[in-house]
């Protein structure tokens, strides 16, 4: 055997001899199937294999899945297969490797539901062996280490995705020194100057607060032994990137940032873990409302630690973390545990059962058939937890994302509580259900057999499970009731738009469905009663596909709005709105929709009618040259109407009509012009281009008709 292996033996001493054979055997079939590969560093292949598998020998993980790791790319990058894998190494370490394979396979791309899709994959991985991601996330940090060789655009794009993806997930699995590790390595490939000013800044004031922490430390301790606890203290330095975002969250400068030191104290039992903290606070001060009990009431991913920060010498406050050794362990470790440690620990065992319904949950969610930006949603408020922990009736503890409310609590604890929740009883008082959950609340829910989904609840509700089963309701229980109120309400917008239009037949209602992009006239039908599509919108449509088959002719010179879904519309001569005004459609039988200004004149009898009209906005670049009114007052000096339009030409803008009135013996004259300009911030531009003119005593828009002489020039 090559000495290469050798290099992994020390680590493989936890294992039994014949363990350690397989695992040889898995190396050499790899290091052969590999061999004339290599890396962009110029390192033989083999050599990433046998890191990875390194690292997962450090977390003391069993010989399957170092088998896999040193097999991990042999299917993808080499002519060998996953059943020669199956036959030589078993099932098993087969399935661990296609696994991987897969998730190597997936291209984090930017958008959101290529992203989605991506991470549905990833889940059903995860869900079938959780060992399949601890592959993962053993081979993702070590390409991050050796990614120096790459492209700088590369080496940013794989940063952002290890932020964005792979550290948060190994924080959720309880792995919290690969969960740092990863977000120091993602922060300096993603933010390569940053990472550099504060990595010499951190270095630069160890050598300053090196006397101090070893001060406090001994003070500590000697703090401890006086009260006969046995303790281990430890100073650590925080992990750069959590500096960063420290002084991004607050604002901060460096050296504002005072506990870049922290302390860990290791003690034997839980009740330790308290004597040690009144200890300690009469030691140093604490500083009001910076105490966490993660022992009593853990983190989503199993974390137990009591953490407070104290007030130390000179009133530089200080971090203290006190845990008991099993506690220590895992938190370091998280769910690999339950491979390092073949005990009957409960505490591990917890640790199980926690990653097993965090990865159920995502099951239920991907089940329920929502689409993947739905699932992203989910998963993304699941991955980056800031948790408000609340209490069941029976007192069972529960963590919920930061801002859920009574629902998101309903079907947290069970879908069936969910759907039939009426009301919520918060620290023994009726409260409304949008309610928002605070730490340590009492929560009660109250049901009804006959209860079901509200759709207002989609407004409130922060929780992926909660948004997705409500969703789920509306999309399937209520598509027929959805479809018989979109139907009515249709009918009254055709009745509305035309009293005499003949009912669509099927080749019309075909073309439309087809335009966008459905299925079923029922799916368009549940749309309009589900208010994700305009009435009056799809009206107006099916009246235009109508005209179009009948061959009356479609309205010309129209422009498209953003709003109205493509429907041809024309802008009012009494105001003359231009991009950049506010503006609201109005629904006229004969002449389809019609832009005004919101302060037009002429549109006042028609808002006490909102059947009539549509909130619109504009295109973000039409791409039109549009007319507008402007009034402009000039000294009577011979050759002012030759400046102005000059001025008018000069700044990109056509005249389209003008008019001029004088008054006997008056120095002034007052100047109309119909201009052509692309926005309101072009008109400005005109505007100012004018005021800079000596003889233009004063210019304004002009809408509507308030003046004779503005109207005549429309």
């Amino acid at each position: 055997m090559t000495h290469e292996f050798e290099s992994l033996r020390p680590d493989l001493a936890y294992l039994p001899a014949d363990e350690v054979g397989t695992i040889e055997d898995a190396y050499e079939f790899s290091r052969r199937a590999h061999e004339g590969q290599f890396r962009k560093s110029g390192e033989p292949y083999i050599s990433h294999p046998l890191a990875v598998a390194g690292i997962l020998a450090g977390w003391h993980l069993d010989a399957q899945t170092l088998c896999a790791a040193l097999l991990h790319d042999v299917v993808e990058d080499t002519p060998a297969t996953a059943s020669e894998i199956e036959a030589r190494f078993g099932k098993p370490v087969a399935l661990l490797v296609e696994g991987v394979s897969k998730l190597d396979k997936l291209a984090f791309a930017s958008e959101q539901h290529a992203q989605a899709e991506n991470f549905r994959k990833m889940l059903l991985a995860m869900a079938q062996d959780v060992r399949v991601i601890l592959v993962k996330l053993a081979d993702r940090t070590h390409n991050m280490h050796t990614m120096g060789a790459m492209p700088a655009e590369k080496r940013r794009r794989i940063a952002t995705e290890t932020l964005e993806i792979y550290a948060p997930i190994a924080n959720r699995l309880g792995l919290h020194s690969v969960y740092q590790e990863l977000e120091d390595l993602g922060f300096r490939y993603s933010h390569p100057n940053r990472y550099q000013v504060l990595a010499k800044a951190v270095k630069a004031a160890r050598g300053n607060r090196r006397e101090l922490v070893e001060k406090v430390k001994l003070a500590m301790q000697e703090k401890l032994d006086q009260c006969k606890i046995e303790a281990t203290i430890t100073g650590r330095e925080k992990h750069l990137y959590s500096i960063y975002r420290k002084m991004q969250e607050k604002n901060l400068a460096f050296s504002e940032v005072f506990d870049i030191y922290g302390f860990r104290v290791v003690v034997r039992d839980q009740p330790s873990c308290y004597l040690a903290l009144g200890a300690l606070h009469a030691l140093y001060k604490p500083i009001p409302g910076k105490f966490k009990d993660y022992i009593a009431i853990p983190k989503a991913n199993g974390y137990q630690s009591l953490h407070s920060i104290l007030f130390g010498p000179n009133g530089t406050p200080i971090e203290i973390q006190i845990r008991t050794t099993d506690m220590n362990r895992l938190a370091e470790s998280g769910v690999a545990s339950h491979w390092m440690y073949k005990s009957a620990d409960t505490a591990l065992n917890e640790v199980q059962t926690r990653t097993h319904r965090w990865l159920q949950s995502l099951l239920d969610i991907q089940a329920d058939h929502g689409d993947s930006p739905e699932f992203l949603e989910h998963i993304k408020v699941d991955l980056f937890p800031d948790e408000v922990y609340v209490f069941t009736p029976k007192g069972k503890i529960m963590a919920l994302p930061r801002g859920a409310t009574a629902v998101d609590f309903a079907f947290a604890v069970h879908t069936d509580v969910g759907r039939h929740c009426v009301a919520v009883k918060i620290n023994y008082e009726l409260m409304p259900l949008r309610t928002q959950l605070r730490n340590g609340d009492h929560v009660e829910i109250l049901t009804a057999a006959n209860a079901s989904p509200n759709a207002a609840w989609l407004n409130f509700v922060v929780t992926g499970k909660a948004r997705s089963h409500v969703r789920n309701y509306l999309r399937n229980t209520r598509l027929e009731e959805a479809a018989a109120l979109g139907e009515r309400l249709l009918n009254n917008a055709l009745a509305t738009l035309n009293p005499e239009a003949v009912v669509p037949d099927f080749a019309i209602w075909e073309r439309l469905i087809k335009d966008y992009g459905l299925q079923s006239r029922q799916e368009l039908l549940a749309g309009i009663g589900l208010g994700r599509k305009l009435p009056l919108v799809v009206a107006h449509q099916l009246l235009h596909v109508q005209g179009e088959k009948t061959g009356e002719p479609a309205h010309p010179h129209a422009i498209s709005i953003r709003g109205t879904e493509g429907i041809a519309v024309e802008l009012a001569q009494c105001c003359h709105p231009i991009p950049g005004d506010p503006i609201l459609g109005f629904i006229h039988k004969d002449r389809g929709l019609i832009i005004h200004t919101h302060d037009c004149p002429s549109i006042r009898a028609f808002r006490a009618d909102p059947d009539k009209w549509l909130d619109v906005e504009w295109e973000a670049e039409p791409g039109h040259m549009f007319d507008v009114s402007i009034k402009v007052v000039v000294g009577n000096q011979r050759g002012v109407l030759a400046k102005v339009a000059a001025a008018i030409a000069e700044h990109g803008s056509n005249i389209g009509n003008v008019a001029m009135e004088e008054e006997d013996g008056s120095p002034y004259t007052v100047l109309f012009f119909t201009v052509q300009v692309e926005n309101r911030m072009h008109l400005a531009r005109v505007m100012r281009g004018l005021r800079v003119l000596p003889d233009v005593v004063r210019i304004f828009r002009i809408k509507g008709k308030k003046d004779g002489r503005a109207a005549q020039s429309q």
